[in-house]
């Protein structure tokens, strides 16, 4: 869940960047990637079922 947050703080932030900063544009391009990364893997992580041991 940690790696889930991570990214996208990570995407959201860069696409904040990418759209306030003028010239980097590729920033948002890279934020929507990176969100959308994390909602694939958010997705393959809950579609898996079981939960894993805790510590």
């Amino acid at each position: 869940m940690f790696l889930f947050l991570l990214l996208v703080v990570a995407a959201v932030v860069l696409g904040l960047i990418g759209a306030l900063a003028k010239g980097l544009l590729y920033l948002l391009v890279i934020g929507v990637i990176v969100f959308l990364v994390a909602m694939l893997f958010m997705g393959a992580r809950l579609r898996r079922g079981g939960r894993t041991a805790g510590r």
